[in-house]
């Protein structure tokens, strides 16, 4: 191995593992303050009994998200996609300090006004979550797969630590008076703390890490207009990149596959993320936390389901790591997705007839698939393209994940619609 090729190896994993840590980070609060509104579900059932706060808040967040990212990603090559990750975590920040606010302002009490309220920092979340979630996944897709993988790992993470919050909050005040109110704010308080964590880590510290640069240097050679703040932010200027990387230049590689080239060689890794959350969403959040009949866990009883899901889906975002359990078959990985969908009617018939314990199971097993072949299809698919290409195609994934969800709550819906609410 030449000697260039040697700095060229010490540079690309310079700095790797800060960079797992930041990445995993970076993920949870993607969807953090999300899920802290899932979270405290039992809370909002006690001020909105009459208003099916969990499918409505779920509703209202889609339409943003999926509006949001598909605008996002039609115009990613020309998007700052600093100024453009900043924006959504300083938004996330700011709409979970409103619902403290918003508390805090009516003395926890519930109304249409203050239901409206809500609703409005749940479409704030959607438009955060497409600013971060696109971009994140476009700029993680031009680097190391390990990087991606940690921040979706961080996604899942999200879930299993408020999963874990609210239990140990509902048993610390389920005695109390007012004790549900209590632990929301605690829950939106943490929230608004790893909302501004995630700001300055993106910030001040990603950028700077020797990894993040090198990669984004050579996206930048490739062509990426993407990159230029961030690299500036890393003390990098887009004309030095080509240094770093120690290239000649070359006109050819600045030449990209369009948007649409793009999807249609990956219509089956585009159709891979929407059936994916088409069907994880038809059953979570909405299905689980009212459908699912009475139990001896009582009002416990969702939030355990929720723990299992989320614990379930964290830890299939892991199993990937191992390669001889990784699915890297595109025509594997479609077979796999489309035999999820027996678990529509397993799911219906646990709930009418089932006891708790087969509901558990059926439930962690849709968080351990959702998990594992969302890593699969996300680390697979930018393989063999350059970076500006990359970035696009992250985008595009992440926008047909959104349009699964949408369509998964929507069919939740048609659902509760049938059975005359």
């Amino acid at each position: 191995m030449s000697q260039q090729a040697e700095t060229g190896e010490a540079i690309r994993n310079e700095g790797k593992y800060m960079a797992i840590i930041v990445c995993w980070l970076l993920g949870n609060g993607c969807l953090f303050s999300w899920n802290s509104m899932l979270m405290i579900e039992d809370y909002y059932v006690y001020l909105f009994p009459s208003y099916h706060p969990t499918r409505v808040l779920a509703l209202v967040y889609q339409p943003f998200a999926l509006g949001t990212i598909a605008i996002l990603a039609y115009h990613e090559a020309k998007i700052n996609t600093r100024r453009r990750n900043l924006a959504g975590y300083s938004l996330f920040f700011l709409s979970s300090l409103a619902l403290i606010v918003l508390d805090v302002a009516t003395s926890g009490k519930g109304g249409i006004g203050v239901f409206i309220g809500v609703c409005v920092v749940s479409g704030a979340f959607g438009v955060a979550d497409a600013h971060v979630q696109g971009g994140m996944v476009g700029d993680l897709s031009l680097m190391s797969p390990e990087l991606i993988q940690s921040f979706l790992a961080g996604l899942a993470a999200s879930g299993a630590l408020t999963s874990a919050l609210r239990l140990i909050t509902k048993a610390a005040f389920e005695n109390s008076q007012d004790g549900l109110r209590k632990g929301a704010m605690m829950f939106f308080a943490i929230s608004c703390f790893f909302e501004l964590l995630c700001v300055l880590l993106y910030a001040i510290v990603f950028p700077k890490l020797p990894i993040v640069k090198f990669y984004r240097a050579k996206a930048a050679s490739e062509g990426s207009m993407t990159v230029s703040a961030d690299l500036a932010a890393g003390g990098i200027q887009t004309h030095h990149a080509q240094g770093l990387l120690q290239v000649e230049e070359d006109p050819k590689l600045k030449e990209r596959m369009n948007n649409r080239q793009l999807l249609l060689e990956n219509i089956d890794y585009a159709l891979d993320m929407f059936l994916i959350y088409v069907l994880t969403l038809s059953i979570f959040p909405g299905f689980l936390s009212e459908d699912t009949g009475s139990h001896s866990l009582g009002s416990w009883y969702a939030l355990v389901l929720f723990a299992m899901y989320n614990v379930w889906d964290l830890i299939g975002r892991y199993i990937p790591l191992l390669k001889r359990f990784k699915l890297a078959s595109r025509k594997g990985l479609m077979a796999a997705i489309l035999s999820r969908f027996i678990l529509i009617p397993a799911f219906y018939f646990t709930a009418k007839y089932g006891d708790q314990g087969w509901m558990i199971l059926l439930t962690s097993f849709l968080g351990l698939s959702n998990g594992y072949l969302t890593v699969c299809v996300l680390t697979a698919a930018p393989k063999g393209y350059k970076g500006p290409e990359q970035n696009a195609l992250g985008n595009l994934l992440v926008l047909c994940l959104l349009a699964g969800i949408f369509a998964g709550v929507t069919l939740d819906w048609l659902w509760l619609i049938g059975k005359g609410w």
